[in-house]
């Protein structure tokens, strides 16, 4: 299931990138495993930020899955449905300006089902 999720948003991603003559997200395994990490240990460890309790960024954890170009992150909580996380993602300049990002070539998603609702991380990087 979460799966299925995480490959809707990635085909929402390049939906949105391809509509502005952006290339397109290829995924990356590496990418998706530090996603769906990131997901879980916040909703585990009930917090919600890009920088966990020990002070780990999300380059030290991309680094870490063994993804050598980490560049961007996002992280979402609540939203059912990849379109409704899409949406809000795509009405946020922070988060807009990484799926936007040019410079960006490949994305791993990550879905956590939590209590609360799903737990969201997009990773980016360069190549």
């Amino acid at each position: 299931m979460e799966r299925l999720l995480e490959d809707a948003v990635a085909v929402l991603v390049n939906r949105e990138r391809t509509r502005r003559g952006l290339v397109p997200l290829s995924t990356d395994e590496r990418l998706r495993q530090s996603a769906r990490s990131h997901s879980a240990d916040m909703a585990r460890r009930d917090f919600f930020d890009h920088v966990t309790p020990e002070g780990r960024s999300p380059a030290d954890r991309m680094l870490a899955a063994g993804f050598p170009l980490p560049a961007g992150e996002n992280i979402a909580a609540g939203q059912p449905h990849p379109a409704i996380v899409m949406v809000e993602w795509m009405n946020s300049p922070g988060h807009r300006v990484n799926i936007l990002n040019g410079d960006f070539r490949v994305i791993g998603v990550g879905v956590h089902m939590a209590e609360g609702g799903p737990v969201w991380t997009q990773n980016f990087g360069y190549a």
